[in-house]
């Protein structure tokens, strides 16, 4: 396993404001993952490349977790440890329309297009959004029914302007659903997730306006990476 400095050296990130985390209790957490992330979106245009890519990068196979009714996706699942998972995500093509991530139907490759945290309480994050000034929609309602019949279902809130995915959408997901990283393919954890951009004290500062202390790197490319360590080795994805 690579050291933070390496990937940093690896990735010519260079760090801009220092690293906080989201809860006082997560304290002692390691620094390399925002604390309340749920989970990180895989993009490809179709499922099975984007699930052999995974399990040939970490030796653990994603399972199929279903079809977004109404949105124009299915997905597929990795559990990266507690509270977090990958969400390998595609068109379906039972349905015509993508409701988001429209561009996964042109993708030559799998990549990241975007990541979600789950703050405790998806109202206050709504008071504290329009509070601030960033635009947004919802809270709104979400399902999706397992391969074995069970339906998940979650509150969302997208931003107007995510930024191509460099910011967050947040996720509430019912109390009578099982979060994916439960009982998704295990074995797997997400060692790092980076964000990179032209101008990072600005979108620290936007972070910050929703309620994010998490450091931005510098980079003439802006874009996600994240690090996936598996029993196979280190799958390294970017957007």
């Amino acid at each position: 396993m690579i050291s933070r400095r390496s990937f940093l050296a690896l990735t010519g990130g260079a760090m801009v404001s220092p690293c906080v985390t989201w809860d006082a209790e997560d304290a002692e957490e390691d620094d390399e993952v925002p604390a309340l992330l749920d989970h990180i979106l895989l993009g490809c245009k179709d499922l099975d490349t984007g699930v052999d890519l995974v399990h040939q990068g970490t030796g653990v196979r994603p399972a199929i977790g279903g079809v977004h009714p109404g949105r124009g996706t299915r997905n597929a699942l990795l559990s990266l440890g507690e509270r977090r998972y990958l969400e390998i995500i595609a068109p379906d093509p039972a349905q015509s329309e993508i409701v988001h991530y429209p561009q996964i139907r042109s993708m030559t490759d799998p990549r990241l297009i975007g990541w979600a945290v789950h703050p405790t309480d998806i109202a206050a994050i709504a008071k504290q959004l329009h509070e601030n000034k960033v635009e947004f929609t919802g809270p709104s309602d979400g399902s999706r029914k397992r391969p074995d019949g069970r339906v998940l279902n979650w509150k969302t809130i997208n931003l107007a302007d995510d930024r191509h995915g460099l910011l967050p959408f947040f996720i509430e997901w019912s109390a009578d659903s099982v979060h994916p990283s439960k009982d998704a393919p295990a074995e797997c954890t997400l060692d790092y997730f980076e964000i990179l951009s032209a101008d990072p004290q600005e979108l620290a500062s936007t972070l910050k306006r929703m309620g994010i202390e998490f450091p931005v790197q510098r980079s003439d490319k802006t874009r996600l990476q994240a690090v996936i360590s598996g029993p196979k080795g280190d799958l390294r994805l970017n957007s």
